[in-house]
């Protein structure tokens, strides 16, 4: 059983990658990152030194503090937010003990470098269907909670990213990318290194929807008929995406807890 004002990694686990994960604040030394520089998913990095500066941030949020080991560094950085009103918890064990567990790690190398406000910039092209909604909620829940989504003209993905320094994705000849017969979605699994049973499921269906394979996953023919629903029911960009951020958080659940479940129909009522 963790321990006051903590949670065990097993748990936070269950949290990661659904809108009801705390704000995982990641407060590792730069020693102790570069020895290993990867993040638990959707985990930002902070310094310890100056928490009174920042703790305002969280202020409407939960959170959860991550060090090497789930001691001092953690403990007092909590203790911190705590008395700014955040509700903070500790990493049990910290890092080195989510690692040990052999949980889902972000290759850091990978992610783009943030903005003044701390947050990664994306630009892709408007009127998103299915891997445009995909990888903003990729992003969003593993990678960087904060990222912001710039939707273009596909002729002026390549200018806007350079003037406002943002990382172009799913356009040809760019990184972030199809390559081969993977759409986008798959690449940046495979990129930031979130090898997990559940994401590369529902890669599948992603892939499946957004190349035309339906036959690839039983469920990708109805990704493609909701993302193209959802595509007609918004004529803004980002609402469109906050409302498929909803439609991936529930395809997401099914692909992590729930593909052994069947439809149970009701028993029939006497006398019918």
């Amino acid at each position: 059983m963790s321990a006051i004002n903590s949670i065990s990694g097993d748990k936070l686990a269950r949290l990661v990658g659904t809108p009801r994960c705390p704000a995982l604040i990641d407060v590792r030394s730069n020693d102790d990152f570069g020895s290993n520089p990867r993040l638990i998913p959707g985990s930002i990095r902070k310094t310890h030194s100056n928490v009174s500066e920042w703790a305002g941030e969280f202020a409407a949020h939960s959170a959860v503090v991550i060090c090497s080991d789930g001691a001092a560094l953690s403990q007092g950085t909590a203790a911190w937010l705590r008395h700014a009103g955040v509700t903070a918890d500790v990493l049990e064990y910290g890092f080195e003990g989510w690692a040990k567990a052999a949980l889902p790690l972000v290759t850091a190398g990978k992610m783009p470098p943030p903005d003044g406000h701390g947050r990664s910039v994306w630009v892709t092209r408007a009127r998103p269907k299915v891997d445009r909604i995909a990888c903003p909620w990729l992003i969003r829940r593993f990678i960087d909670p904060r990222a912001v989504f710039l939707f273009v003209a596909a002729s002026e993905v390549p200018g806007v990213a350079e003037q406002y320094g943002a990382v172009p994705f799913d356009l040809d000849g760019v990184f972030w990318s199809h390559r081969g017969e993977k759409c986008t979605f798959d690449i940046m699994i495979e990129e930031f290194g979130l090898i997990t049973e559940p994401l590369l499921r529902l890669a599948t269906m992603v892939r499946g929807a957004d190349t035309g394979h339906l036959e690839l996953a039983p469920q990708a023919a109805g990704l493609l008929a909701a993302s193209l629903g959802l595509s007609r029911m918004y004529t803004d960009d980002l609402a469109q995406l906050e409302a498929g951020l909803s439609l991936y958080d529930a395809f997401y659940r099914w692909c992590r807890d729930a593909v052994d479940e069947t439809h149970t129909t009701h028993a029939k009522r006497a006398g019918t």
